[in-house]
């Protein structure tokens, strides 16, 4: 068997994915085959193989047809490891493929461009990646979210399956809670990101029967970011100030040859087997959370909101959002890096804005991650009672 065009591999990609099921995670295949089919394919020589799976992975770079790639992943289990050794992380390659992708840190020299569209009727926020500069393509969908309002706080519930943010739903990957007042919040990781982390535990928290209740996830996580939002003296025509404390990455990542956790690996947990989270209540108890985080010897990575201008002909404030952002809100932001003395850094590392009624545009880069940016992002769109 020899490969001497693009068309052949494509052709192998596509054959895959016409036989592929509904979408699938890391550790399941997602190309249905039988005993026999697959015992041929996972005979190939190894040489070969890797042959054949490095020209599908040269060649398709780009979604949609980045799909075939992801295709040969899911024949077999041999198959699987290769394309996981040559699928590079969106540091090295720029780009999301693997399920993975959305827990790995970004590019280094440019950012991932995403959206956000937003649904009021079902409470729903789904993240995708742009596949053009315009800000009117479908995209490739990446994360969902759904919000469930509880007594005293909110809850975003993410998932890897647009369609499945139920309970006990084994593509949930995380969630964001907040306080009552909606200025403090935690996301929480449902693994933790290669570091020396160690899980929140506390009481059990207690349900109530009502739909507008969370459905009971693992309510004891691991926390990868505090967000802090500050008391707005200027009301709705102020901007918000941000402070996110990114739990799992070191303060050095974002000077050079600094470097962030990367897992290489999704696991899903026995949802009900975990324990619950602490209640975020009060400030001391918030900061309590934080200082008992994942770096005992190394400081964490702060961010927060670039500081906008006021804009005297325009009569507001203003941020330089590239193009990006189209519609001016007060949940526009750009987080940039802030070191110990304070001093804010010139490169934004995350920036969330509105183009449309419910249409936000967010773009990140190295050192967060998809899932990190979009539990901050989500944070945003909660109601704020003492901010506004």
């Amino acid at each position: 068997m020899s490969f001497k065009s693009g068309g052949a591999s494509r052709s192998l990609g596509h054959a895959l994915s016409s036989r592929s099921s509904p979408p699938v995670h890391d550790g399941e295949p997602s190309v249905v085959v039988d005993d026999a089919q697959r015992s041929c394919w996972a005979s190939m020589p190894p040489e070969l193989l890797r042959d054949v799976l490095m020209r599908v992975e040269v060649e398709e770079s780009s979604w949609p047809a980045r799909k075939y790639v992801v295709a040969c992943a899911g024949v077999c289990k041999s198959w699987r490891g290769v394309v996981k050794e040559i699928v590079m992380t969106p540091e090295v390659s720029g780009r999301l493929t693997l399920p993975i992708s959305v827990k790995q840190p970004g590019p280094r020299n440019f950012p991932l461009q995403c959206f956000i569209r937003r649904n009021r009727t079902t409470r729903t926020y789904h993240l995708y990646l742009g596949l053009t500069q315009a800000l009117t393509d479908s995209g490739k969908f990446l994360l969902a979210a759904r919000k469930y309002r509880r007594p005293t706080c909110s809850e975003y519930i993410i998932s890897l399956n647009a369609d499945d943010m139920s309970k006990g739903s084994g593509t949930y990957i995380g969630k964001l809670r907040s306080n009552f007042f909606g200025t403090r919040f935690v996301v929480y990781d449902a693994q933790h990101p290669d570091s020396g982390v160690t899980i929140s535990r506390s009481r059990p928290t207690r349900l109530v029967g009502s739909k507008q209740i969370a459905p009971r996830v693992p309510a004891g996580n691991y926390p990868v970011v505090h967000i802090a939002y500050e008391l707005n003296v200027l009301g709705s025509r102020g901007p918000r100030r941000i402070q996110c404390i990114m739990n799992s990455i070191p303060a050095s990542a974002v000077e050079p040859g600094g470097t962030a956790p990367t897992p290489t690996e999704l696991s899903f947990s026995n949802l009900d087997s975990l324990p619950s989270m602490p209640f975020l209540g009060s400030k001391s108890s918030w900061t309590e959370n934080v200082s008992g985080s994942l770096f005992a010897k190394e400081e964490m990575l702060v961010l927060k909101n670039k500081s906008p201008r006021w804009h005297d002909q325009l009569q507001c404030w203003c941020l330089n959002f590239r193009g990006r952002v189209t519609v001016a809100s007060v949940k526009n932001f750009q987080l940039v890096a802030s070191d110990s003395a304070g001093q804010e850094q010139d490169m934004v590392l995350l920036q969330f804005g509105k183009v449309g009624k419910d249409l936000f545009t967010m773009d990140y880069q190295y050192p967060i991650s998809a899932f990190q940016a979009f539990g901050i992002c989500l944070s945003s769109f909660d109601t704020k009672l003492a901010c506004e």
